[in-house]
């Protein structure tokens, strides 16, 4: 069975995003951390997506700029299966990526029952906080930045329910970042 895994960029007062939808403030380069977000892109597994984070993916990977600015990173995303949770879209041209329309539980119950690579959400915060609290995430990558947005959008946005977690690891790089793995607690 494969497993579904969240990797997120959140700062310390806890937005993945800005208030108008900015990530810029998650890129803090160095030798250590690209390294890093490098062997995490180049590796084995699917990527999965709501509408929003598939269309600014989707507009810079295939990108030349993205292919000279980041060419490992790039070439990883742009090879890698892709998965789009979207009611609004009628297609996708991203190089990899189905388009999935029905009922975003059910639709990842299928995911994770199939053979194949396991899956990671991107971004998508509308995905992470309807599967959470359902079970369906078997693990939280993330990683906090040193800065405080003030406002923006969480995570979790949405969730009602308490999600209990357990740390499994954790690593922390030159650049301030703190990457922190959770798993669902028993």
């Amino acid at each position: 069975m494969r497993k579904l895994a969240v990797f997120n960029h959140v700062t310390l007062d806890g937005y993945f995003v800005g208030a108008n939808g900015d990530m810029t403030w998650a890129h803090r380069q160095d030798p250590e951390w690209n390294e890093f977000a490098a062997q995490n892109a180049g590796g084995s597994g699917a990527l999965v997506f709501g509408r929003i984070t598939y269309d600014m993916m989707a507009g810079w990977w295939p990108s030349p700029a993205a292919m000279q600015a980041f060419p490992e990173v790039a070439d990883g995303m742009n090879r890698m299966p892709k998965y789009v949770f979207s009611k609004t879209l009628s297609s996708v041209s991203w190089s990899n990526t189905t388009l999935l329309k029905g009922n975003l539980p059910a639709e990842v119950k299928k995911l994770k029952q199939q053979t194949g690579p396991d899956l990671v959400i991107l971004g998508s915060g509308s995905i992470v906080a309807q599967l959470a609290p359902l079970g369906l995430i078997d693990e939280y990558q993330i990683v906090v930045n040193p800065l405080a947005l003030g406002n923006g959008r969480t995570l979790f946005e949405g969730v009602k329910e308490r999600v209990n977690l357990k740390l499994s690891r954790s690593r922390t790089f030159g650049n301030g970042n703190v990457f922190v793995c959770y798993e669902p607690a028993a």
